[in-house]
């Protein structure tokens, strides 16, 4: 899920509609038991009708264009967490990179757990996201290949969309381990993503109990 709480400025949106409505709740209930459930019921379902239809729209696929750049160069989108160190990654990554002049981003979206993701806390999670970026983009480049990095939004798909827009590839690599062992895989983002962007994507397995 996407975090709502992208500024403080949203937090304290957020904060402030939450007092709003249980104030109404609670003082329509004070003056009328009734009228306070009437409330509360209209409000819960205009608040659910209203998040359906919004996540309705974030999840249409994103259609785009590739950006203007040279016939020869191509732009290859790599998505991973924990298995972007993984040698079947790399592999992957140089072989679709091929002869070809290819521009490659890595994103590696910074997961968190539920109640830090809420309280807005990310800089555990931030931080060793990049020392698993650092490492990985050091090998990449190490073997020749033109690659940047950067951090992404700890749900996948909506970093995914991100690097969409920005750097508008060609094509997507995501990367997770195996079946089993990856919340991505529970999560069907793959599947979600193949549904989502309309780009060629490869999903690659990284098995790091065999490194």
């Amino acid at each position: 899920m996407p975090n709502p709480f992208r500024s403080e400025e949203s937090a304290f949106r957020f904060v402030f509609l939450t007092i709003g409505y249980f104030a109404v709740v609670v003082v329509c209930w004070w003056i009328q038991k009734w009228l306070g459930l009437a409330v509360w019921v209209a409000l819960t379902a205009g608040l659910g009708w209203w998040l359906f239809f919004r996540r309705a729209e974030r999840e249409q696929p994103v259609r785009h264009s590739p950006a203007p750049h040279a016939p020869d160069e191509h732009r290859i989108l790599v998505v991973a967490n924990e298995t972007l160190g993984g040698q079947e990654l790399l592999t992957e990554v140089r072989g679709r990179a091929g002869d070809r002049q290819s521009q490659i981003l890595v994103v590696c979206p910074a997961l968190n757990s539920p109640i830090r993701h809420w309280a807005s806390d990310e800089d555990q999670a931030r931080a060793a996201a990049q020392a698993r970026l650092d490492a990985s983009l050091g090998a990449m480049r190490a073997a020749g290949l033109q690659v940047e990095g950067e951090i992404g939004d700890g749900d996948p798909i909506q970093a995914i969309e991100d690097a969409v827009r920005t750097f508008q590839p060609d094509e997507l690599v995501i990367s997770t381990h195996p079946e089993g062992r990856s919340h991505w895989l529970e999560r069907g983002v793959v599947e979600k993503a193949r549904e989502r962007f309309a780009i060629p994507i490869t999903h690659v397995v990284v098995d790091l109990s065999r490194s």
